[in-house]
């Protein structure tokens, strides 16, 4: 499987609320309909098999992917078909729901419902003590019976490295995020070389923060 897209830069808002969170409608019709594209050939083209759940991975730490996984994840719940999973799978970075500027709940391991058909996955679900050590195998066993608790998942990874390769061998893939203009195709490259010497599928690359070199009301008249 093969998916190359091209995501042109959008805005990404957090949550006012903790059970409100910005709807892919905000976006740019441009930029939602790039984001349906992308759903559309990672998750429902035939050729694809059964991706359900997949692993999002940015070339560096300078790329925010928070903002796409949740637009990806938004798109599949918009469906009303199926339960959609957004798993904080980055066992030392700063916990998603901090990102979000949510606040603290009762049970910090427990999923949390964004909107319909959404919720926000804490890393305490699958690593119940905590970040301050290594990922055992225990775990990855917890994170795999938790993405098979959703129709889809979609896991919030470290930039790649070891562990995101063994997040990657516990669902169905990596899906590597770029970002124009700052990552080098030829690391690019030896990422893919990584994943395929570790045997974790590439399902994809998508290309952010592209920008339209003349106005979008341009785009849309040609």
């Amino acid at each position: 499987m093969s998916v190359v897209v091209q995501i042109f830069e959008g805005k990404f808002a957090a949550p006012d609320q903790p059970q409100s969170v910005r709807r892919t409608s905000r976006l740019s019709p441009i930029h939602h309909e790039q984001i349906q594209s992308l759903v559309q050939q990672l998750f429902f083209q035939p050729e694809s098999g059964s991706v359900r759940h997949a692993a999002f991975s940015a070339a560096d730490d300078s790329i925010n992917i928070l903002p796409l996984c949740f637009e990806i994840a938004e798109v599949l719940s918009d469906l009303d078909s199926y339960d959609i999973g957004v798993i904080d799978a980055n066992p030392h970075g700063p916990p998603l729901e901090n990102k979000l500027g949510l606040g603290p709940i009762a049970r910090a391991e427990s999923p949390r419902h964004i909107r319909a058909r959404l919720w926000l996955v804490p890393r305490e679900s699958w690593m119940p003590a905590g970040a301050a050590r290594l990922v055992t195998e225990q775990d990855m066993s917890r994170l795999q019976a938790l993405t098979a608790k959703f129709d889809f998942s979609i896991l919030c990874c470290p930039p790649l490295s070891c562990v995101t390769a063994r997040i990657g061998r516990a669902c169905e893939g990596v899906v590597l995020v770029l970002a124009a203009n700052k990552t080098r195709r030829l690391v690019a490259r030896e990422m893919r070389d990584y994943l395929r010497s570790a045997q974790v599928p590439l399902l994809g690359t998508v290309l952010t923060e592209r920008r339209f070199p003349v106005p979008l009301g341009l785009y849309r008249s040609l």
